[in-house]
């Protein structure tokens, strides 16, 4: 989940990697540090702390040299301080190195190697590779390297530059994504795309168990068996302008008013009138027709997508649906075969758990379809078939478009499938499509209405924070003995059918950003429990669209109402029948079929967290603790 940057070049390595990290960031933000190599040696600058720490500190003591490596660091062993943040070096600071991944015989490792003789200066796993190399060093950088990593077990993304050969970098790829980007007279090494996007759009997507060496003008690849890999140069269709704020506060609010956009690009790409194309799907449609079952296996937002499709699937393509999370999925013995279709949703397509997962249904002979955003993943190469979102990139770590692009890519699938199938008509198809073109111009409509500075959803935010604090002052300075009880103020989020999946990804989002305990919940379960709490405290947040279930969400709206919780509803435009029964604040969504709500429902959802986040001063696009692309299992 670490950013790693490598350069090499007649630029400034510093000014290169100090940007590389920036965009990198959403990886991890622990620590962050930087190697050079000039003609003084190895200089070293890592500080614990944000990315702004060091770049100061580089302000103060500048690093000149024309190759480095940087890293900003998600902290796995060891706790963020500056000797455990990366580049590591050997015991003659002869060779540095940055590590994405786990070691997970690091200590067996370590052992051996204090016997011999190293001195250990961290914490870290990373620390190991570092002396296995200089362990094995005799004047060939590819070989020590080569030699190092067969003696490790876990995941691992690795780049070392040595003293002794001033002209190459070498990098290592196991479980965890590195690239090559290819430059003239330059070339770079990086976890992801965005790194290096400012200098070049031509990039080479590293393998399992892949060697890289390069210099300014050569990459050269090979197994780890010695033998040269033949590797396509990809060239990437986005923009680094896309990976900038363009004049927002923040990220994930940028990435909210992106939607509309990258929902009109899916429909622009896949469809033609009453025809969904997926050119680069190559599961034959032959093969799709004898599929008895669907498995939709994901994490986190892309696992609420998956059970948002499960809903969509089976009403439109009659195929039965079974959706489960990536890091369970393996562990469970799932009965899949030849007639089983798994579907795994993934923004970075590096998601450990997801590829895990995608292994595991390969092995029980499954055909596997990928649904990732980022072209040359290892999702995208490893499964049968793949579909891209198109979303571009994300930064923010809290997903925004990741998401809707999900649903919009899930949901023609399902309506492909029914036509393939011979589930729905044509015509019928066609006015589904219909439908979903006209989303991209509503949720216009809800930005222009909630997304904006002047909105009331402001305003209900603030209300939420000073009611909230009042009560904790209440609780802490009126109660010194502690008798009684803290104030309840959490999130309740309740929706029912194809809803409650959204009611689950509100809930997620509030509690990233924001840290506030929210639970997402089927609001036809709220009796089997969690109305135990519901008192004058919680906020409860009910989605209630437009829907056949429509008065069954008035009547739990009328048993919170009833023990005065404090009710924030997401309704069709025009509900009377919520204001007649004196729903707190009501956030409006114009009418769409009911399948297609969750699209108009995810734009409060994200807006109510990231304003509730803004108002109690968080760290919107870097939560704590968190990262963007979880490449660690």
């Amino acid at each position: 989940m670490c950013g790693i940057i490598g350069y090499i070049g007649d630029r400034e390595a510093t000014e290169v990697i100090i940007d590389g990290l920036t965009r990198l960031e959403y990886r991890g933000y622990d620590s962050a540090g930087i190697a050079v190599l000039n003609d003084s040696g190895i200089e070293i600058r890592k500080r614990p702390g944000k990315l702004k720490i060091l770049k100061a500190d580089l302000k103060k003591m500048p690093l000149s040299g024309h190759i480095g490596l940087g890293h900003t660091r998600w902290a796995t062993h060891g706790l963020p301080n500056e000797p455990n943040a990366h580049p590591h070096t050997d015991c003659k600071k002869k060779l540095a190195l940055v590590h994405n991944g786990i070691i997970e015989n690091y200590q067996q490792l370590k052992d051996n190697l204090i016997k011999e003789g190293h001195r250990f200066k961290s914490y870290t796993d990373t620390e190991v590779i570092a002396h296995l190399v200089e362990k094995h060093y005799d004047g060939n950088l590819e070989e020590a390297v080569r030699r190092a990593v067969k003696e490790l077990r876990g995941a691992y993304a690795i780049v070392v530059l040595h003293k002794d050969e001033p002209d190459k970098m070498v990098a290592a790829r196991c479980e965890s994504p590195l690239i090559v980007g290819i430059g003239k007279s330059e070339n770079f090494l990086a976890s992801d795309i965005p790194a290096v996007l400012k200098y070049t759009n031509k990039v080479i997507f590293m393998d399992n168990l892949e060697i890289a060496s390069i210099t300014k003008d050569s990459v050269k690849i090979m197994d780890y068996n010695k033998r040269p890999v033949k590797k396509k140069i990809s060239e990437v269709k986005w923009d680094v302008t896309q990976a900038e704020k363009g004049g927002f506060k923040h990220f994930m609010l940028k990435e909210i008013h992106e939607q509309p956009k990258v929902i009109s690009g899916i429909l622009t790409a896949r469809t033609r009138g009453s025809n969904i194309r997926f050119e680069e799907l190559k599961i034959k449609d032959s093969a799709l027709k004898r599929i008895k079952k669907i498995a939709i296996v994901a994490c986190g937002t892309a696992y609420h997508a998956g059970l948002s499709g499960k809903y969509m699937t089976e009403w439109l393509a009659h195929v039965p649906v079974l959706v489960d999370t990536s890091s369970e999925f393996r562990y469970r013995s799932p009965i899949i075969d030849k007639n089983t279709l798994v579907i795994v949703i993934s923004q970075s397509g590096e998601t450990a758990d997801t590829l895990a997962a995608l292994r595991e249904a390969r092995k029980k002979g499954a055909k596997v379809l990928g649904i990732v955003n980022v072209l040359g993943s290892s999702i995208a190469r490893e499964a049968d078939g793949v579909i891209y979102t198109y979303a571009g990139p994300e930064i923010a770590v809290a997903s925004t478009k990741a998401y809707t692009a999900q649903l919009a890519t899930l949901y023609l699938f399902s309506l492909y499938l029914a036509g393939l199938r011979g589930q729905r008509p044509k015509a019928k198809i066609r006015a589904y499509l219909n439908e979903l073109r006209r989303v991209p111009e509503l949720i216009e409509k809800i930005l222009k209405r909630y997304g904006m500075e002047r909105s009331d959803m402001i305003q209900k935010a603030h209300e939420f924070n000073r009611e909230y604090h009042r009560r904790l002052k209440l609780y802490y300075k009126g109660d010194p003995e502690g008798k009684r009880r803290a104030p309840n103020c959490c999130f309740l989020f309740l929706g029912r059918n194809v809803n409650y999946p959204s009611a689950l990804e509100g809930a997620l989002k509030l509690k990233e950003i924001s840290y506030i305990s929210s639970e997402g919940y089927p609001a036809g379960e709220m009796k089997h429990g969690p109305i135990a709490l519901i008192d004058e405290n919680p906020w409860v947040v009910c989605i209630v669209p437009d829907s056949d279930l429509h008065e069954k969400m008035i009547s739990n709206i009328m048993e919170i109402l009833a023990r005065r919780g404090i009710v924030a509803a997401i309704a069709t435009e025009g509900d009377e029948k919520l204001r007649k029964i004196g729903v707190d604040y009501i956030m409006e969504i114009p009418y769409i079929e009911q399948t297609l709500t969750p699209f108009l429902v995810a734009i409060p959802l994200q807006l109510l967290a990231y304003y509730v986040a803004r108002e109690f001063g968080e760290e919107i696009d870097q939560p704590r603790n968190l990262a963007k692309s979880v490449t660690v299992e």
